[in-house]
């Protein structure tokens, strides 16, 4: 979640959505988000939009959060209606929610059940900071509702996590994901960062064999992408780091390709690799295939039948809208026939399950693609367009050419 916003059209004070948005709904899936901007320390490489308690000032704090996201759950409530709209999947990100209470977090939960429903067999995720949990506090989100839950590793090299200002040690990460499994969690998510300036292939090397030693069923690795604003970005104009290198970052890549691969994961999203189909991010696949969903929180931002709007970004400011009854959004956009074609074509083809080759508007493009080795045509998927291993290093300029 960027930390700056995007200009767009004006929300009403109700928070009242378009005609267009409220055709359809309960047709797609139905997902929450819930941002808890807060962390101890803000790491150089982030632009989340996150506050230290330095950083907060009057108005907001970790004590009043969770009441004030349930009053955005309780708005969601009235500006959808009484549409029936089961809640297939939560998730809780940040910032660090773990720094709230589990009991805040189960809170909000809670309020998202008793106005909408969870769907049985609902996904609910929460982010954790490795040194911001354990077994007890994991275990007070099990028996709160939660099914999984997703810990920042990034490496497993001290060197590597003092550059990206990560506070956790090495080894933390993976006696977490042990404390997820003694309390009860089945799905445990490791995600990981490559192409940090110092890294060596070694390294990654060994941060990907920790991960996998670690036992959990999902696996995230990113590029580093350095944002503009941040700590690492100034290092870097300074000369105190080198700039990634975007060759060495598609060497890393395929070296987690491999070692995953070997250690029982498949890719299913460019980034995401899974030990089966009941270990993939739902809530993910949610966003990646065009469903529905609210972001509660600070700069969250939502999706409903083609609107999309963001909230105010200041946890002081979003707080201030709520108690006033009004709504916190900042701005919104109605997204047109084209916008969502392109924006499906965008997401669904970095999926395993590839895009419908038929709806692909630029035969030639798609030609070049074939004979270039970044697409193939899987027939047992109905025709549909998959990214080659070369393809997924290059997704985003692909996606370019072909939208």
């Amino acid at each position: 979640m960027p930390s700056t916003l995007p200009d767009g059209d004006p929300v009403p004070a109700s928070g009242r959505l378009p005609g267009s948005a409220l055709r359809g709904l309960g047709e797609r899936p139905f997902g929450f988000y819930v941002h808890v901007p807060f962390c101890v320390t803000r790491c150089g490489y982030c632009d989340f939009n996150t506050y230290t308690a330095s950083e907060l000032g009057p108005g907001a704090s970790h004590a009043d959060y969770a009441a004030t996201a349930v009053a955005e759950v309780r708005r969601a409530r009235a500006v959808l209606g009484d549409a029936d709209l089961p809640v297939e999947t939560v998730f809780f990100g940040g910032g660090t929610p773990t720094l709230l209470p589990a009991a805040d977090l189960v809170r909000i939960l809670g309020a998202i059940d008793e106005e909408f429903g969870l769907a049985p067999g609902a996904e609910v995720t929460t982010e954790a900071n490795p040194e911001s949990v354990d077994r007890a506090y994991l275990a007070g989100l099990r028996d709160g509702g939660f099914t999984r839950v997703s810990f920042g590793m990034q490496s497993a090299r001290e060197h590597v996590l003092r550059v990206l200002e990560r506070r956790h040690t090495p080894g933390r990460a993976a006696h977490a994901v042990r404390e997820a499994r003694e309390a009860g969690f089945d799905h445990v998510n490791l995600d990981l960062i490559y192409g940090t300036p110092g890294e060596s292939d070694d390294d990654w090397r060994a941060s990907l064999a920790a991960a996998i030693e670690a036992g959990p069923d999902h696996v995230s690795a990113y590029s580093l992408i350095v944002e503009d604003g941040t700590r690492l970005a100034a290092r870097i104009r300074r000369g105190e780091l080198p700039m990634p290198d975007d060759d060495v970052a598609a060497d890393r890549y395929l070296i987690a390709d491999a070692m995953l691969a070997e250690a029982g994961f498949d890719w299913y999203e460019v980034s995401n690799w899974a030990t089966s189909e009941a270990a993939r991010c739902r809530h993910n696949l949610l966003y990646w295939t065009g469903g529905d969903w609210w972001g509660v929180g600070p700069g969250a931002h939502s999706h409903v039948g083609g609107t999309r709007w963001w909230n105010v970004k200041h946890p002081a400011a979003y707080a201030r809208r709520l108690a006033e009854g009004v709504s916190p959004a900042y701005a919104r956009e109605v997204l047109s026939a084209e916008d969502r074609a392109v924006e499906r074509l965008m997401l669904e083809l970095r999926l395993a399950q590839g895009f419908p080759l038929a709806e692909i508007e630029r035969p030639p493009v798609v030609a070049r693609a074939l004979a270039d080795g970044l697409l193939e045509v899987e027939p047992f998927k109905a025709g549909r367009a998959v990214l080659t291993l070369r393809g997924r290093l290059l997704a985003d300029a692909l996606v370019r050419d072909l939208t």
